[in-house]
């Protein structure tokens, strides 16, 4: 760096280690900083990129047998990222503590999941979450109720880091005396790498003999171990690995994977990435094919190696500009730096991509996602994976309601007392308007309500039929 960067992050490291962060959390954020004082936006032109048009296929590998499973899952760990709050869904606790099915929260049918696969493959199979200081003592107060889940020697989680915002005019740490908390933000899911290395985890894990991770979001009960994935990352020495899936028109302003002209390395371009002049073929998913699905696969020596030779794993930059108060739009504006983890894939020479089906893409974000899967078009297998029921034939229903009355968990419950309504044979429903549902009642085909009146019911017992 210049010597002005260096005196600008002087004053960003002292602010850091006066938070407590560790050096490795600096390390990462400077290599973002560096790229913010040179100019990058993170941004990446449709120029230099070339489409991703096709990739090996989950449905084509063989699935593993004997020693060619048993070696390579005695070698892995699952890390699912649990930072989130849910305060989009109208949270105040830990998003993952939300009951999803049959009165199980996403953290009870994670847990059952990861002793559900000890047992069938008699294999020990950590358990790590990535918390956030928000989440952290909440999920393993949680855990708790699962006493066969910790391992000896390992811990059920780490802690995620978090970063100072930046004043878009100075580049230097926001002061904000109203509500210092504001004048901090998480870094991006990117922070894995670091946090995970800081946290001695880990060492912990590479001492213990795990070589392999299983890395995905705890919000996508999609993202359960694939046995033939694993293989198939054992077997081609890959030392990352990302899940991606075909784009709809729905993901068309989500990110996409691409490769870089410049070396022939896959890339991941989020729409904080894409300049403006890009955004039409950004969009246009006859062009770019595949997204990520967050579903990563991780070489941990390769990791520690990265690590240990640079000090930190080096990320592309997401720069946000936002209000430091993100409530009140007047306040000063902030640059907040992040870095994603999927970004990874362009680090990590030699690192691979595979097209899996779109079950194994399956976040709950909004009300709407949850509704669809307290509903009997999913159901709970036997090995505590979410599943479409098997008559949809693969094809979830279309929910679409009215954000006035549904954006919030409370909303959901208030209208839906007795639970989701039987949507086994609805195609879609669009709600507009107040409505409420008795028990009992039964979609069909593709329905469409509509109230002017606020707090009309569908009487119970009632089939819909459209």
């Amino acid at each position: 760096m210049s010597t002005d960067t260096d005196k600008k992050f002087a004053i960003i490291s002292e602010c850091m280690r006066g938070d407590g962060q560790p050096e490795a959390a600096i390390r990462a954020f400077e290599a973002l900083f560096s790229q913010l004082e040179h100019g990058s936006s993170g941004a990446i032109s449709e120029k230099e990129i070339d489409p991703v048009t096709s990739l090996p296929a989950l449905d084509d590998l063989i699935k593993p047998q004997g020693s060619a499973l048993q070696r390579p899952l005695a070698q892995t760990v699952i890390i699912k990222l649990n930072g989130g709050l849910g305060t989009s869904m109208g949270l105040d606790g830990p998003k993952s503590l939300l009951p999803v099915k049959e009165d199980l929260t996403f953290l009870d049918i994670i847990a059952k999941q990861i002793i559900y696969l000890r047992r069938h493959y008699n294999a020990k199979i950590p358990l790590l979450l990535m918390n956030s200081f928000s989440t952290h003592h909440a999920s393993l107060a949680k855990l708790a109720d699962y006493a066969e889940l910790p391992l000896a020697g390992l811990p059920l989680d780490f802690l995620q880091h978090r970063v100072p915002k930046l004043c878009k005019q100075s580049l230097t740490p926001i002061e904000w005396p109203a509500n210092p908390e504001l004048a901090w933000c998480p870094p991006g899911h990117g922070d894995l790498y670091a946090a995970i290395a800081s946290s001695g985890t880990l060492t912990k894990l590479l001492e213990r003999g795990y070589r392999y991770a299983f890395i995905s979001n705890a919000d996508n009960l999609g993202a359960t171990l694939d046995t033939a994935i694993l293989a198939y990352f054992a077997e081609e020495g890959l030392p990352f690995l990302m899940e991606v899936t075909p784009r709809t028109a729905a993901d068309r302003k989500g990110g996409h994977l691409a490769r870089r002209k410049s070396d022939g390395r896959l890339v991941l371009r989020e729409s904080a990435q894409c300049p403006a002049q890009d955004v039409e073929a950004f969009q246009d998913i006859t062009r770019h094919h595949f997204f990520n699905t967050n579903n990563l696969w991780v070489n941990l020596e390769v990791l520690a190696a990265m690590i240990e030779e640079r000090g930190y794993v080096p990320l592309p930059l997401i720069r946000n500009e936002k209000s430091v108060d993100p409530c009140d739009l007047s306040t000063p504006k902030v640059y907040q730096l992040e870095s994603a983890m999927g970004a990874a894939i362009e680090t990590f020479s030699g690192a691979g991509a595979i097209n899996v089906p779109r079950t194994r893409f399956a976040p709950v974000k909004q009300c709407v996602d949850l509704l669809s899967i307290w509903s009997d078009a999913y159901v709970l297998t036997e090995d505590l994976r979410i599943s479409l029921h098997p008559s949809r034939r693969g094809q979830p229903p279309t929910l679409k309601l009215d954000e006035n009355y549904y954006r919030m968990i409370s909303d959901l419950k208030k209208r839906f007392p007795n639970g989701a309504p039987s949507l086994l044979e609805c195609e879609s429903l669009t709600i507009e308007g107040d409505i409420s549902f008795g028990a009992n009642v039964k979609l069909k085909g593709c329905i469409q309500l509509n109230s002017e009146k606020d707090g009309a019911n569908i009487p119970a017992g009632s089939v819909l039929e459209g």
